[in-house]
């Protein structure tokens, strides 16, 4: 089972929308992202969002592209400041391909966590519009497959 971490692209300010929708070269980027995933032939079962306005249009993006079946969902328990513990025994129970898409520096801590057990490990470093994906191996252990950063593509 794989579980692809997201981090929702580059964002207006809270100054311009306090809101903070998804800047135009954020949803550029992210257009970017999803179009390469697909071209890979990457797919997934489920795209989970925050409630954020920024996260749930990422979601959507990406979900359109990769999505094999159903719409997005939002989720809770992975805003930028949630503990990663809850959300990790989630993971742990996911039967199939799952993105996730959320927030710094949540995505970075729950990476790190999967894989090491120490959320502060610091182990990748996210910028807006950026994935990991992990596998999980058959004694449910997580490894870091790959990261596509924007600057990447």
């Amino acid at each position: 089972m794989k579980l692809y971490l997201v981090q929702h692209g580059e964002s207006v300010s809270k100054d311009v929308d306090p809101g903070r929708p998804l800047s135009a070269h954020g949803e550029n980027d992210v257009k970017q992202l999803a179009e390469s995933l697909r071209v890979s032939g990457l797919t997934v079962n489920k795209v989970l969002h925050s409630s954020k306005m920024r996260a749930h249009q990422t979601a959507e993006i990406l979900g359109e592209a990769l999505l094999i079946s159903g719409e997005v969902e939002v989720t809770d328990g992975i805003n930028p400041n949630d503990p990663v513990q809850g959300f990790s025994i989630r993971a742990h129970k996911f039967k199939h391909d799952t993105m996730v898409v959320g927030h710094l520096p949540f995505m970075a801590k729950m990476v790190s966590y999967l894989v090491t057990g120490n959320e502060d490990a610091d182990i990748v470093a996210f910028k807006p519009g950026s994935v990991v994906c992990l596998q999980q191996d058959g004694e449910e252990h997580w490894q870091v497959q790959w990261m596509l950063r924007p600057d990447t593509l």
